[in-house]
């Protein structure tokens, strides 16, 4: 318990779901928080002091009481949750995420993008995806909060194109690159991604919310039925990239399987300066790679060993977000991502958090990000 906030590891558990229904979202999203921050070892006064951060950071549906079915289902999760917590391995100190669906509350989410961006070209990126600017609709507003301790939280923004049809994502995108000053690097990068075999879809635009030199803008993939040589090749069109050490993190997380899994994901990082992409990340669903979450994180478990990274703070924190045993479950361990662009450790954990007793009815593909 972090300053009078429950964490995950101080309620009883049921059924392979939390015990949240009654508990209101912000509540039970900054427990979570809370024993992410126990089982990493983050020292109580920090622990505490970004608790509150993200309690505040939170839109307004974290003032709602959680019932068996989500009100709005979110597409962050496959039970309509509209939150999930990831940790990235990379340097001394894990890094500690969360990342969350503005819903109805676009405005509060704008709010934050525009006092994060301190006065800089992001502060209008957000006209250019809404129907103003020609779009359909207004794009799906999603937000994150990271933070590696000791350092101050970063804040990042993500607008979901996935509804859309094809030549508007690509006009939105298209749009916000020329605004940012990217368009030279982005058309570059699109070329060499889209002559590689196999069917893709742009579902995402996203920016880092700060002023400094090497803020990112990142661009999402969706890769359909595509092995783990093809998401390589893919990969491979970022300046940044090693091959021979990504094949083999791949290779690891899908076990026997050479497909890459079910909807892989190819994050293409701009940054200013650079010709074509930056940096490339590729997402791996480990609930339809690996048979159990156990067996999800032993895999993990063996990258995390092998990039120089002491694993035994990833299993303690998957012990402690499962709500029940991860021999027994599947779905805690959603994703996991692997960056090869010449930092050591640099995976990235998704824990999805079985809240709803029930799926509803109409979801997308669920969508994992970061």
């Amino acid at each position: 318990m972090v300053n009078g906030s429950p964490g995950l590891c101080d309620q009883a558990r049921e059924n392979g779901s939390y015990p949240a229904r009654g508990r209101l979202y912000g509540e039970f999203l900054c427990g979570v928080w809370a024993s992410a921050c126990e089982a990493l070892e983050v020292p109580a006064d920090q622990a505490a002091w970004t608790t509150r951060l993200l309690g505040a950071a939170l839109p307004a549906w974290a003032a709602n009481r959680i019932g068996s079915t989500p009100d709005q289902p979110s597409y962050v999760a496959g039970d309509g949750f509209p939150a999930e917590l990831s940790v990235n391995w990379s340097g001394g100190q894990p890094e500690l995420r969360v990342l969350f669906d503005c819903l109805d509350d676009v405005q509060h989410g704008h709010s934050l993008i525009s006092a994060a961006a301190q006065g800089n070209a992001r502060d209008g990126i957000y006209g250019l995806f809404t129907p103003e600017a020609g779009m359909p609709s207004a794009a799906p507003l999603w937000h994150s909060v990271a933070w590696r301790p000791s350092s101050r939280l970063v804040h990042k923004t993500y607008f979901g194109l996935y509804d859309w049809p094809f030549a508007e994502r690509y006009a939105a995108v298209d749009e916000a690159m020329a605004w940012l000053g990217l368009s030279k690097a982005w058309e570059q990068a699109r070329a060499r991604v889209e002559i590689a075999d196999g069917e893709r879809e742009i579902e995402f635009f996203a920016v880092d919310l700060a002023g400094e030199a090497d803020a990112r803008v990142k661009v999402y993939y969706r890769n359909h039925g595509a092995d783990l040589t093809e998401v390589n090749r893919i990969a491979a069109s970022a300046a940044r990239h090693d091959t021979t050490s990504a094949l083999a993190a791949y290779r690891t997380l899908a076990g026997s399987r050479t497909d890459a899994g079910e909807a892989a994901l190819s994050c293409l990082a701009f940054r200013s300066g650079v010709d074509g992409a930056d940096e490339c990340t590729t997402y791996l669903r480990l609930t339809d790679l690996a048979g159990s979450d156990q067996e999800a994180v032993d895999r993990t478990a063996t990258v995390l060993h092998r990039e120089g990274v002491d694993p035994a703070r990833f299993r303690a924190l998957a012990g402690a977000l499962s709500p029940g045993s991860i021999e027994d479950s599947r779905g805690l361990l959603e994703l996991v991502s692997y960056r090869a662009s010449g930092r050591r450790g640099d995976l990235t954990t998704y824990f999805r958090l079985p809240v709803f007793e029930k799926t509803p009815a109409r979801l997308l593909s669920p969508v994992d990000l970061a």
